[in-house]
């Protein structure tokens, strides 16, 4: 039993919630702008080196940064200068993993392709000033 347990204010918000998504079609533009956003993320791998892995589902992604991709040798120093680079040229990115090399972006459920093209080349700016 719990006092917190279908409380009016909280029931009336999530209903709320389940309006916003149904009616603004969040969960097909997270398919289909995180299938655009993914195949992007993908490009940049093959730009820069630094990119282990590309991983996610929809609009929630990780990039695994590593010193060599044979080795997938963890590259936590580089992690740690690309979330600097990129809060520096604009773009507030996330760090996880077990050894803090795995940077996540997981934007809103309603961005646009154009919003994904602006971040992905601040991403791009900001991974060639990385230093390996």
């Amino acid at each position: 039993i719990s006092t917190f347990g279908g409380n009016p204010v909280t029931s009336v918000a999530a209903r709320a919630t389940i309006e916003v998504i149904e009616e603004e079609n969040l969960i097909e533009n997270a398919h289909v702008v995180g299938a655009y956003f993914r195949a992007k993320l993908e490009e940049l791998q093959a730009r820069h080196r630094l990119i282990g892995d590309v991983r996610g589902m929809g609009l929630m992604q990780a990039l695994e940064l590593v010193k060599d991709r044979a080795t997938k040798e963890p590259a936590p120093e580089a992690t740690n200068e690309l979330l600097e680079r990129a809060r520096e040229n604009g773009l507030l990115i996330g760090k996880g993993g077990l050894y803090g090399n795995v940077v996540r972006i997981a934007p809103m459920l309603n961005i646009a392709k154009s919003d994904v093209d602006e971040a992905l080349c601040i991403l791009d700016k900001s991974l060639s000033e990385v230093s390996v």
